[in-house]
């Protein structure tokens, strides 16, 4: 292996080869720091070239590669089992070209998406993928797990967002499909077949986003309700009434939200209601308008009938802030609170309450004194829905029980039509229970792709297959 490091540094430099156990460290875990893995060592390309040259030597020696952008992933789908070369992408962050006309933009995979965003805003254009981790999330990573977001409801995940890629293939030969098109039927549309991948079937260099004209007017609140139907139902009113202006929903119970003002300096409740439910509602338009008026009468005809307890309007944009910061910083809380079963499912929107009902139940008589905190993207059916024990002492046992749980979880999920993966990607955490809702022919398909490209296996080995 030592000429396969000395071949890396030949390309790339010295400097961009770590095989240091203190310069990898940063590489080997996740963002949760549930998987761990010891790399042959780090590579740091710089270009799409490089990659390349990367990829062919690991082809040529049969090592096999990790991809690794921003490294914020939660399913460990960026992290190192043992013994692979991590691609560390994040020196390829260069904005290629941006073209307001045709709204779009190409970045490099490594751009972080907060990047993206601020090139697209300088002229005058949004890219609308936002969420918790964009600081330092990159593009690359988010393509890769088909990333969704709080704008989802409107914009799509980013998938939707994605016109053309450019792809070093597992073999070392560079695709380009940086395709600034909206329209092209000539056969297959190879960029979905890498979007959402994980990095398994070729390495995501750059891209070609679609941006959008800017909202010029936004409002934002902070809604009470009393249960998950209530909920429901007063998206289906503000859909009825306001339309496509609705660009996120979500839905926080009240222990997501205890979680962060206790552990977030700053933090406090919006409301002086203490309601079991939440919602964080946005409205946006390209037009100078006042949308604060129509929210307030969707949410007063709500109050009257009860589905909302009670509201708060944001009325400047610091204000807003601070409460997009509440669902923000859930994650975050989380963490410090401690290990908890974390689970990124998807639903029919119509279904959701039945199924926070019914797996609170099933979850509280099989782990009396369950913690769940709740809360997700109710606009487009994604919820973030994970348990611990309030009490240290008793949380690492529960941990143990993550099989039982995951069963009463992802079987009534299927049961309902759902999926058991919404947006963060399968990684290691879900590869073997996939196997029990997806379908043999669904399971051959993907297996058939899988060896068609990367017939040796080299591609993030032990991540989604």
């Amino acid at each position: 292996m030592n000429t396969l490091i000395d071949t890396f540094r030949a390309v790339l430099g010295g400097a961009h080869v770590l095989t240091e156990a203190a310069d990898i460290t940063p590489y080997c875990s996740d963002w949760r720091g549930r998987y761990r893995g010891q790399p042959l060592c780090v590579v740091r390309p710089a270009n799409t070239e490089e990659v390349a040259a990367v990829v062919r030597a690991c082809a040529t020696a049969n090592v096999a590669i990790v991809p690794q952008g921003g490294n914020t992933g939660l399913c460990g789908g960026a992290t190192p089992i043992g013994g692979e070369v991590v691609v560390s992408l994040t020196r390829l962050n260069r904005i290629r070209a941006l073209d307001p006309d045709n709204n779009t933009l190409i970045a490099e995979a490594g751009c972080t998406l907060a990047s993206v965003q601020e090139a697209a805003a300088a002229a005058g254009r949004l890219f609308p993928l936002s969420l918790a981790a964009e600081g330092t999330a990159t593009i690359g990573g988010n393509l890769a797990t088909n990333a969704g977001g709080v704008q989802v409801l409107r914009y799509g995940n980013a998938r939707e967002l994605c016109l053309g890629l450019e792809v070093v293939l597992p073999d070392g030969r560079i695709w380009n499909g940086l395709s600034g098109l909206r329209k092209d039927n000539t056969g297959y549309d190879l960029k979905h077949l890498f979007i959402g991948a994980e990095g398994t079937l070729g390495l995501i260099t750059a891209a070609v986003l679609k941006l959008f004209s800017p909202p010029r007017s936004i409002a934002t609140a902070w809604v009470a309700v009393p249960e998950p139907t209530a909920a429901v139902a007063l998206l289906t009113r503000l859909r009825e009434q306001i339309g496509g202006r609705v660009t996120a929903f979500e839905l926080i119970g009240r222990p997501a939200l205890e979680l962060v003002l206790k552990h977030i300096p700053g933090s406090r409740d919006p409301l002086p209601v203490t309601s079991p439910w939440q919602v964080l509602i946005e409205l946006a338009d390209t037009m100078v308008t006042d949308l604060a008026e129509p929210l307030q009468a969707v949410l007063a005809g709500a109050i009257d009938t009860g589905i909302v307890q009670d509201a708060a309007l944001a009325a400047n944009e610091a204000q807003a802030r601070a409460l997009w910061a509440l669902r923000e910083n859930i994650s975050e809380a989380q963490k410090r609170e401690g290990l908890s079963i974390k689970h990124d499912i998807s639903l029919p929107v119509s279904r959701i309450p039945e199924f926070i009902m019914r797996c609170d139940a099933a979850l509280e008589a099989a782990f009396p004194g369950v913690r769940i905190v709740c809360f997700g993207h109710l606009g487009d059916g994604n919820l973030h829905y994970n348990q611990s024990k309030p009490l240290a002492q008793d949380n690492a046992d529960f941990i143990a029980q993550t099989p039982a749980v995951n069963r009463i979880v992802h079987d009534l999920v299927h049961e309902l039509g759902g999926s058991i993966s919404a947006e963060h990607g399968l990684g290691q955490l879900k590869r073997e229970e996939i196997l029990r809702y997806k379908s043999a022919v669904e399971m051959d398909m993907m297996r058939a792709i899988k060896r068609a490209l990367d017939p040796r296996g080299l591609m993030n080995p032990g991540k989604v297959l």
